[in-house]
Parts: structure tokens; C-alpha cells; sequence
């Protein structure tokens, strides 16, 4: 990248020495766009454990590393966001003040072309191959003082009444509710995670636990205790009985709401509500000041947002046939599902539709009770 003063070396994430990885923190630290645990080195080193493809582009100026670029990149030169599909938050992490190309990065990298869908803002260089802009809503977060109950009627008072009425119905008809914010039994992750596949089942939706990397991915992940990432396993208990888990990954001030499932059972006491909820107070007295819903539309993103983020999807490209091929093929399926997204009128009976095949996909099946892999 001569013309921008930078050059770059391209690595496998697991070949990043201890130095390169402390500067990839500084490079968070200095920016709250970049603040987002999915931006940090150890997600694209989990990723890098079971993606033959990822990478990590480091941009060096002056001899110094001040950017870094996670990827992944199949033999044809076709590259992604790394985690694409997982990750709600995704760009090249750089100092403030780094000027870079977006076309002499992808020669740098290999690549052809790069495809994104949460792209952050703040990634002026890729702008013009960005196809759509979109709300990420977020929850800003304060420590608050007293208990739960005080914490949610003053934070959401039209909520307080229903949720905490619905609690001490749970308690009464289940045992005693309680929250865990931090649990560290595994057994308690692999529950969420049947859970979740039995839900994406019913829904119709791709069940992303029937795939073994992202089930190690998520149990690796669950390990990581790091000051910039930390997986947070997060449990609403009725007795000694789990009705709600969330997994998802914290840095210093951001977490991330990703994995949130729960056992059916228990749904008339809106337990997923109800462990946001929890969540949401427990992070903010964990020293969070984020909380990052990512993109979609989600009923309970609306009750819980205080603003929205804007995150871009697209495709950065530079001339050549795989380039145009994939454009070709990938765009108008992001076209048709962003259409049907956008409006209730279309995304209602898409909904009813996958439901309708969720239950008979599922109704040969063992049911709630399938393991996740």
C-alpha cells in the first residue's frame, strides 16, 4: 500500500505474537467504534481454530502495527467477513488517523472480493461498495443502584409491572427464580445450545448448531477469560431447573447479545424477556456500557433499544471474473431477503410459512430433546 504510506503481511490468526495482539487492543481502546467484542483478536482466533480459511491482515506504518483485518478466504479468492453469519460486528480495526484502500488491501489479501453484512459505520473506505444500510439497535447501559426490582421500575416502568408479576408466578408454580450472570457449568451451555437448534427447527430457520464447528467455536469461546473478550454464559434458574440461558462475549464496555433460547415449557412466563432483562442489569454493574442487540427485527429489540447503530452489507470488490460471479449470485438473494424483511406485509407470512415447515421438518423428529450437533 505504498500509496497511503502503509504496507501489510498477512497471517493466520494463531501466528499473531503477544505484540501484535497487545496492539490490536490499543487499537480498540482508542476507538469506540472498534469497542465491540467481535472486533477483538480472540474471536478471529476461535474462528481461526476451526476456519481453515481465516486470516489477519496487519497494517504496519512507520514500522508500527496499526490496523488489523480479520478474514476468511476460500481457494478462489473469495473472502468474507471472518465469522460471517455469526459475528454482529465486523471491519478493519485500525488506529484513529489510518488511511487505507480498500482495493490494495483485497491485492494485499489475496482476495477478489470481500462480502460484509454488519459492517461498522465508520468504514469510509469501503463505502462505495456498501448495497444497504441498516438499524443495529443498542442498549445503553448504567451501573444503577438497588435491586433488580428498583433497577427495572425506574429503567422500564411499562415493562416492570407484567415481567416481575410473571417472576413471582414462576416461583410460585417452578421454584424460587434466580439469575446467574457468570456460569461456568458447561452442562448449562450444552442445554442452551439444544435448545436453540430445536428453536431454529421450528421456526424453519438453518439450525447452526447441526454444524460442529460453530458448536466448538461457541464451547472454545465459552472458555476465553480475557480482558478484551470474555464468553459470558448467563442462566435464569426456577428451583434448580434452567428456563432461560443467554451466551455471548463481553469486552471492556461491549457486550454482545447473541445467543439467547429457552425451554419452551416455560414460554407463557416470557422467559426470554425476562433474561434480558436480567442481563441487561447484571452487565451494567459489571462495568458494561453497551449492550449490542445487532441487526433484525426483533419485537423485544424494540421494547429494550435506547438508539440504533447503523451497520452496511456489500460487497468490496476489484476487477476480476470470480469478482463479478459471486456479485451475481449473492446479491439478488441479499436483495429478496432484505425485501421480505423490511416489510410486515411480506416477512408475516414468510414467518408463517417457515413455521409451517419448522413443524414438519420437526415432527419425525426426537423434538426439544436433539442434541445440538
Amino acid at each position: 500500500m505504498r500509496s497511503t504510506g502503509t504496507t501489510i503481511s498477512v497471517h493466520r490468526p494463531d501466528e499473531l505474537d503477544e505484540s501484535l495482539r497487545r496492539a490490536w487492543h490499543r487499537a480498540m481502546d482508542e476507538s469506540p467504534d472498534y469497542a465491540n467484542p467481535f472486533l477483538a483478536p480472540e474471536f478471529a482466533l476461535g474462528v481461526g481454530r476451526y476456519r481453515k480459511g481465516a486470516h489477519v491482515a496487519v497494517l504496519h506504518q512507520r514500522g508500527e502495527a496499526v490496523g488489523f483485518f480479520p478474514y476468511e478466504r476460500n481457494a478462489y479468492g473469495v473472502g468474507r467477513a471472518i465469522g460471517l453469519g455469526l459475528s454482529d460486528c465486523q471491519g478493519l480495526v485500525h488506529r484513529p488517523g489510518v488511511s487505507w484502500d480498500a482495493r490494495e488491501l483485497l491485492r494485499a489479501c489475496g482476495l477478489s472480493v470481500f462480502e460484509f453484512d454488519h459492517l461498522v459505520e465508520e468504514q469510509q473506505p469501503f463505502g462505495p461498495y456498501v448495497t444497504g444500510t441498516f438499524a443495529s439497535p443498542v442498549l445503553d447501559l448504567k451501573p444503577g443502584e438497588g435491586g433488580y426490582p428498583e433497577w427495572l421500575r425506574a429503567t422500564y416502568p411499562g415493562l416492570a409491572k407484567t415481567t416481575l408479576k410473571k417472576e413471582r408466578r414462576l416461583g410460585r408454580d417452578a421454584g424460587e427464580v434466580r439469575f446467574v450472570y457468570d456460569e461456568r457449568d458447561p452442562r448449562v451451555l450444552r442445554t442452551l445450545m439444544r435448545w436453540k437448534s430445536a428453536q431454529y427447527r421450528r421456526t424453519g430457520r438453518m439450525d447452526r448448531f447441526s454444524r460442529p464447528w460453530i458448536v466448538d467455536l461457541v464451547d472454545h469461546l465459552f472458555q476465553v477469560r480475557e480482558e478484551h473478550f470474555t464468553g459470558i454464559l448467563s442462566v435464569v434458574y426456577a428451583g434448580d431447573r434452567p428456563v432461560a440461558a443467554h451466551f455471548g462475549p463481553r469486552s471492556r464496555s461491549v457486550f454482545a447479545a447473541w445467543f439467547t433460547a429457552y425451554d419452551p415449557e416455560f414460554s407463557y412466563y416470557s422467559p426470554g424477556l425476562m433474561m434480558h432483562l436480567r442481563l441487561a442489569q447484571a452487565a451494567g454493574r459489571d462495568g458494561v456500557t453497551l449492550m449490542d442487540f445487532g441487526r433484525g427485527e426483533k419485537e423485544y429489540k424494540d421494547w429494550l433499544k435506547t438508539r440504533e447503530l447503523r451497520v452496511a452489507e456489500g460487497f468490496a470488490v476489484r476487477p476480476h471474473p470470480v469478482a463479478t460471479a459471486h456479485r451475481m449470485w449473492r446479491r439478488p438473494v441479499r436483495g429478496l431477503r432484505n425485501t421480505v424483511l423490511a416489510h410486515p406485509r411480506l416477512r408475516e407470512p414468510a414467518d408463517r410459512l417457515l413455521k409451517t415447515v419448522g413443524t414438519l421438518r420437526t415432527s419425525g423428529s426426537s423434538g426439544e430433546g436433539a442434541r445440538a450437533r
